[in-house]
C-alpha cells in the first residue's frame, strides 16, 4: 500500500495535467418487498488542468509566485505540464523495456 504522500502527489499530478472521470448514479426502489435497482446512469467527465495544483508542484521554490500575472502562470503551467508528459513517457518506456527483458 502507498503512503498517503505518495497518493497526494498522484493525486495533485493528475489535477495538474487534467483527467477524465466516471460517474455513477444508481436509483433503488422497492418492488415485491426488496430493493432494486431501478436506474442506472453513467457519464464521463473530463476535468481540465487545474492551475493551483500546478502551482503546487512547483513547491517551495526560490521565486514567490503570488506576484505573477496570469500569463505569467499559464507559461509556467505550460512548461510544467510539458516537462510532466515527458517524465511519463520516460517512465513508460522504461516499464516496457523492463517488460521486455
Amino acid at each position: 500500500m502507498k503512503g498517503k504522500e505518495a497518493q497526494l502527489s498522484e493525486l495533485l499530478l493528475k489535477l495538474a495535467k487534467g483527467c477524465r472521470v466516471q460517474e455513477v448514479v444508481e436509483e433503488y426502489a422497492e418492488v415485491d418487498g426488496q430493493m432494486r435497482l431501478t436506474k442506472r446512469k453513467e457519464t464521463r467527465k473530463d476535468i481540465p488542468p487545474d492551475l493551483k495544483a500546478v502551482q503546487m508542484l512547483m513547491g517551495s521554490g526560490a521565486e514567490d509566485e503570488s506576484g505573477w500575472s496570469d500569463e505569467q502562470l499559464e507559461e509556467e503551467k505550460a512548461r510544467l505540464l510539458a516537462v510532466l508528459q515527458e517524465k511519463t513517457e520516460k517512465k513508460g518506456k522504461v516499464k516496457k523495456e523492463k517488460k521486455d527483458d
